[in-house]
């Protein structure tokens, strides 16, 4: 990741080459850095070129390399710190605040992905109370057997007391880079992809007390989706809507400066508020008691402070919004990627809604009413001809929220990795990013749906 003086750079390169409109700036951010990296030309490997390992299970927590953790048993199974490895001064580079922290460590089993990959997405679920954190991160080996660095992805906690939340700027070992919350291959021409990695979280808490945080699912999404303007369409399948509520990030704009003002920076927290709410939970009137009583829909606030990245200087870190979702107990969250509309129907004829990520032209995507380097909504559901129903929080008002989309128009702009601005300019798409949210003891449907889609 730039630097943040860069990074505001690339942000306004970014504004001058879309259409004017309501573009979600914290992922346009990852999309243009993405695209100043050598594109290269990847040739598809797999018929499916995404693999999703996420640990999560006794067995999981059992295994790897244990430095102070220990499995938590039982009907939710996780990582815990049990006895400090030691004690370290850490200084947060967003405060200059120097404060000591007993650690421990759980190393993961080396994981070989079914496609080599030319991308690593991390995603953790963690309940992490006031006087803890955590920090993940991930190696790997490229094809010709040289190590990847230990690249951090991620310190994070839930609240905002204890350290900044934030990704880590600036790392690379000149055949990857980490771009933000992504470690991505400089040149996949070059086959330097990674065929196999092992995380590392390390567990802090205050010295001299018991407290802990616990990880209830950790992991990554690997994948090597093969550079695409256009991809194949897919025939309809559902007809379904679910009762998604309905929030847009224009009611906030201008609203606490310091997660980065509403509007077009709040498209993901906004979204995954939406869909947070739409599996009944949502934050207690006590944890929405800092926010401003003048202001509609407190929640999308909540969500914005709980995913803003003080690093990346937004909201639209991916993981971070995972790992909001997954603050509610009973949630899991992943970020991935799918191949085709028809996985997305399967997902949604099992009742679980998707929050995708895409970039488009005005013109691209009829009845946006804009244009985008990167934004995220809400799937919900699909029409009896097949088109898309978005919850699409680029709107004027929640009543606006609800859209509808062109089936091939949206397919395109979702799955494609590049495209091309009004100027010609080569950009970066997201090729299928999404994230997926659902209850901790999902129905026998719900698992065969996310099963159908590669998640466990």
């Amino acid at each position: 990741m730039t630097a943040p003086t860069s990074r505001r750079t690339v942000i306004g390169a970014a504004v001058a080459a879309v259409t004017a409109g309501a573009v979600g700036l914290a992922a346009m951010t990852r999309a243009t850095a993405s695209a100043a990296a050598p594109p290269g030309r990847r040739a598809p490997r797999a018929a499916r070129p995404v693999d999703n390992r996420f640990w999560h299970t006794e067995a999981d927590w059992l295994g790897g390399d244990h430095t102070g953790t220990r499995a938590v048993t039982g009907t939710r199974p996780g990582l815990a710190l049990d006895r400090p490895a030691g004690t370290t001064d850490h200084t947060d580079p967003h405060t200059g605040r120097t404060r000591p922290w007993e650690y421990a460590v759980w190393t993961s089993p080396e994981h070989r992905p079914a496609v080599p990959a030319t991308e690593l997405i991390p995603s953790w679920n963690a309940h992490t109370p006031s006087g803890t954190w955590l920090q993940v991160e991930v190696t790997g080996r490229y094809a010709d057997g040289t190590a990847l660095p230990w690249y951090v992805l991620g310190r994070w906690a839930a609240g905002d007391t204890d350290i900044l939340r934030a990704s880590v700027d600036g790392q690379g070992d000149g055949r990857s880079t980490v771009w933000t919350d992504t470690v991505a291959v400089d040149d996949p021409a070059a086959g330097h992809r990674i065929t196999a990695y092992r995380l590392r979280l390390t567990l802090y808490r205050r010295p001299g007390t018991s407290l802990t945080p616990t990880v209830w699912r950790a992991g990554a999404m690997a994948s090597d989706v093969p550079d695409r303007f256009e991809v194949p369409a897919s025939a309809p399948g559902l007809a379904r809507e679910l009762a998604v509520p309905r929030y847009s990030q224009n009611t906030h704009i201008g609203q606490y400066p310091e997660y980065a003002g509403g509007g077009e920076a709040w498209c993901s927290p906004t979204s995954s508020q939406m869909t947070v709410e739409y599996w009944g939970r949502r934050p207690t009137p006590d944890e929405l008691a800092w926010v401003n009583p003048d202001f509609a829909d407190p929640q999308v606030c909540h969500a914005a402070r709980r995913t803003y990245d003080h690093a990346y200087e937004g909201c639209g870190n991916w993981p971070f919004n995972a790992a909001y979702a997954a603050t509610y107990p009973d949630l899991n969250a992943v970020v991935t990627r799918l191949g085709s509309l028809t996985e997305l129907e399967t997902l949604i004829g099992a009742g679980i809604p998707v929050i995708t990520s895409q970039s488009f032209l005005k013109e691209e995507l009829t009845g946006a009413g804009y244009g985008t380097a990167g934004h995220l909504m809400t799937v919900v559901g699909f029409t009896a001809t097949g088109d898309v129903i978005a919850n699409d929080p680029s709107s004027p008002g929640n009543e606006a929220v609800r859209r509808v989309y062109r089936r091939a128009e949206w397919e395109r702009i979702w799955l494609r990795t590049k495209r091309r601005d009004a100027d010609g300019e080569v950009r970066s798409g997201t090729g299928g990013v999404c994230y997926l949210y659902w209850p901790a003891v999902p129905t026998a449907a719900q698992r065969a749906a996310l099963a159908a889609v590669g998640v466990h």
